[in-house]
């Protein structure tokens, strides 16, 4: 089968120069409708990858992202979501840039296009079949990300990848492809836009789902989130008084004495119970 790069395709609007505000606004907004819709087609492809990670994870192995410019800015960003929400620690999803930390903020010229920089930044962290390594490229040929994923298939660590071109060299490199297919940016080639968008969306699911799984969240909440605010202390409290129906004062001593909602509550009832 051919591989079309779709994400490089002509923009399906002209004269953007031209347009109004107020047209720019409708006309990005209604290209970006179309993002869940394309990866709501891919489910069966994420709940794929997502069954892995909780398998490898769940055997003491860690999760990592590897990508280049918003590719891989996503998944720093995910990546360093996971501690302050679910409480784990920081090197059980890493997310790793082309060009490293520096390319977060600014882009650093052809990091992309080396053939071995991927897989030296992956040993670093002394990555093992344990592991799961997901690259992210939104066109798919990324070479910093395909010869990355090719070293970990010769040493047994289970691949994956999100990319928005069908039957990509990424797609066909990775052992647990997802393609979500967007088609062409409004701003011809700008794949931050819906490309990005559909990453964000692929890399929440994948983390949260994960995160779920491996017993994170308790009834709907967060129970495990790091303290690190007044905002979330003030979460924190709310959610001891709503699970053990006491009040404020008492909920705030509580999560005081132990920094942890969940251990909080658990704390509270076996107390309960020896009284």
């Amino acid at each position: 089968m051919d591989f079309i790069k779709t994400t490089e395709k002509d923009s399906n609007y002209q004269d953007l120069e031209k347009m109004t505000i107020s047209q720019l606004m409708s006309n990005i907004n209604s290209e970006d409708k179309s993002v869940p819709l394309a990866v709501e087609k891919a489910i069966p492809q994420i709940e794929t990858v997502t069954q892995k990670v909780v398998e490898q994870l769940s055997n003491g192995g860690r999760l990592f992202y590897i990508g280049s410019g918003t590719s891989g800015r996503l998944g720093v960003v995910d990546a360093s979501e996971c501690p302050p929400t679910f409480g784990v620690s920081h090197d059980l999803v890493i997310g790793i840039i082309a060009g490293g930390d520096p390319a977060i903020r600014k882009a650093v010229e052809n990091a992309e296009d080396s053939k071995i920089q991927g897989w030296k930044d992956l040993k670093k962290h002394n990555i093992s079949q344990n592991d799961i390594v997901i690259g992210i490229a939104a066109s798919g040929t990324t070479p910093y990300v395909i010869s990355a994923l090719e070293e970990c298939n010769k040493h047994n660590i289970p691949t994956a990848c999100i990319t928005c071109n069908h039957n990509s060299p990424l797609s066909n490199t990775a052992k647990f492809p997802i393609e979500v297919i967007v088609g062409p940016e409004f701003v011809t080639g700008s794949s931050r836009m819906k490309a990005g968008t559909a990453q964000k969306l692929v890399l929440n699911m994948i983390s949260t789902a994960t995160m779920i799984q491996l017993g994170k969240v308790k009834g709907n909440k967060m129970v495990d989130m790091q303290l690190s605010n007044n905002k979330l202390v003030d979460r924190g409290t709310k959610m001891i008084m709503t699970e053990l129906n006491i009040d404020q004062v008492e909920a705030e001593k509580l999560l005081k004495k132990y920094n942890s909602v969940r251990i909080a509550i658990l704390n509270y009832r076996n107390e309960s119970k020896t009284h």
